[in-house]
């Protein structure tokens, strides 16, 4: 990839190139472009297009409760509470 293309690329992309980047930058850009070449080369006649890779139902799991109210046990060892929410300094004015 020339460096002009590059460039423009990279500024409407909103993105900064460093002049030491821009070789590896180019060379990285040219291998991902000849890999979609590849793959639009791909005979894909009769293929039917897929929304998810695995044409079947993915489990889930039971949505059951997995513990129960613990905030009695919890605000225990709080050291003050009040009508079930713990008590904090006041540290804005």
């Amino acid at each position: 990839m020339k460096t002009k293309e590059l460039m423009k690329l990279a500024r409407l992309a909103r993105l900064r190139v460093e002049a030491q980047e821009i070789e590896g930058l180019s060379r990285d850009l040219s291998a991902i472009l000849a890999f979609a070449e590849r793959l639009e080369a791909a005979d894909l006649e009769g293929v039917e297009p897929l929304a998810h890779p695995l044409d079947m139902v993915q489990r889930l799991r039971p949505d059951e409760v997995g513990e129960g109210d613990a905030r009695d046990a919890l605000q225990a060892v709080a050291p003050q509470t009040r009508d079930g929410f713990y008590v904090v300094p006041k540290v804005i004015e």
